[in-house]
């Protein structure tokens, strides 16, 4: 098969997931900021859905302003994450090197924030590989388009002038977006993810089983 461009996920492909427990942490944060004790590790599970109809309700029952709720939230989500990667505490992984050699346009399609997706590419001096990164606001058009979605990876193919593209990423979630999308994908199961980047069940196959960038490649040949 012969591919246009290589679009990436970021968490777990490029660099390590964040920790469960410190993002549930911050919005724990986010709703002491409303003196208020929300229940941070559900919305976080909401967050990750983009279920927006559910923070908005828990917001509304809470009697808290849901855009503030989400600017405040963003805000300390953002300063968690890159607080990790600041302490050593979450890194880019050895085999993000390889990217250096693929000769196609290539992407990041995140669920991330765009703000954490960007600084962490600055940071690392990787941006100028990725033509295109595209992420997820918190924000209801920016949760609607988290994955399986596959309006940001359509879009990055657009951006990419892409007719065929192949998309890495490490959980099923990915592999359903990238089917959505008509492309072929790459499952990328690392021996070092955790369980708290544990995902289920597939339901989709993907078109490819790699368990390192250095496999990609070879696929693209």
């Amino acid at each position: 098969m012969q591919y246009d461009a290589v679009l990436f996920d970021f968490d777990g492909v490029v660099v390590e997931t964040p920790s469960t427990r410190r993002l549930s942490d911050a919005l724990g944060r986010t709703y002491e900021q409303f003196d208020r004790s929300g229940p941070a590790a559900e919305t976080l599970q909401e967050l990750v859905r983009g279920d927006f109809e559910s923070i908005a309700d828990r917001c509304r029952a809470l009697e808290i302003d849901t855009d503030v709720f989400c600017t405040r939230a963003a805000r300390e989500l953002i300063r968690t994450q890159l607080g990790e990667i600041e302490r050593g505490l979450r890194s880019v992984y050895d085999d993000v090197s390889v990217v250096r050699s693929l000769d196609l346009p290539l992407g990041i399609v995140s669920d991330n924030h765009p703000t954490v997706v960007t600084t962490v590419l600055d940071r690392s001096r990787l941006r100028p590989l990725f033509e295109t990164v595209y992420g997820c606001a918190l924000t209801p058009d920016g949760l609607a388009r988290r994955k399986p979605d596959p309006a940001n990876i359509e879009a990055a193919m657009d951006t990419l002038e892409a007719e065929s593209a192949l998309y890495v990423g490490d959980r099923s979630v990915d592999v359903r977006a990238a089917d959505n999308a008509g492309i072929d994908s790459v499952l990328l199961s690392r021996e070092s993810s955790n369980d708290e980047s544990a995902d289920d069940a597939l339901d989709v196959a993907p078109t490819y089983h790699c368990s390192s960038l250095t496999q990609v490649p070879p696929l693209l040949e």
